[in-house]
């Protein structure tokens, strides 16, 4: 096992604060691990280094018109192909702030993680809101406490599976 320290790095983007609350409780689970440093990176912020520089990765995104968001696509897109086959193997798994069934965010992270190779370490964790009319999509978010402490054990065990080298 390498005694070399790891980096989870967390990409979100969020607009009505429910993502990066689920991204937020997420952190916390990860940090929690004293042999992984944890980095949470809004998507505008997030560039090829902060991907080459990581052990494993969780994406979060609302769900946006049956769709990932925008700003997480333009992150996949800017990263794509500066590190397509040099993170092969790495560990991910998904976060999804959904509307109704977020299942269409999810596939489309999934076939991005697919061309860079990574290795799904757990099924997306999709939460639903409900919302479905323009001003509940709209409206700032509150993830609730259950669903919170799902994100944080996500995070907890991704950063777990990094510093036991199980992944």
């Amino acid at each position: 096992m390498s005694t070399a320290p790891k980096t989870l790095l967390i990409v979100y983007h969020s607009l009505t604060g429910g993502t990066r609350q689920m991204a937020e409780a997420a952190q916390a689970g990860a940090a929690a691990e004293p042999a992984v440093a944890v980095r949470l990176l809004h998507a505008a912020q997030a560039g090829p280094d902060d991907v080459l520089a990581a052990q494993g990765y969780l994406f979060a995104t609302p769900e946006n018109l049956a769709a990932m968001s925008g700003q997480l696509k333009d992150f996949f897109d800017r990263c794509y192909y500066p590190v397509l086959d040099r993170i092969n193997g790495r560990p991910y798994a998904s976060l999804i702030c959904a509307g109704s069934d977020g299942q269409n965010a999810a596939r489309q992270i999934a076939r991005i993680a697919t061309g860079w190779r990574l290795k799904e370490v757990a099924e997306p964790l999709i939460v639903c809101t409900h919302a479905q009319t323009p001003e509940a999509i709209l409206a700032p978010k509150q993830i609730g406490a259950d669903e919170l402490e799902r994100c944080h054990a996500l995070g907890e065990a991704l950063a777990a599976g990094l510093a036991l080298g199980v992944f």
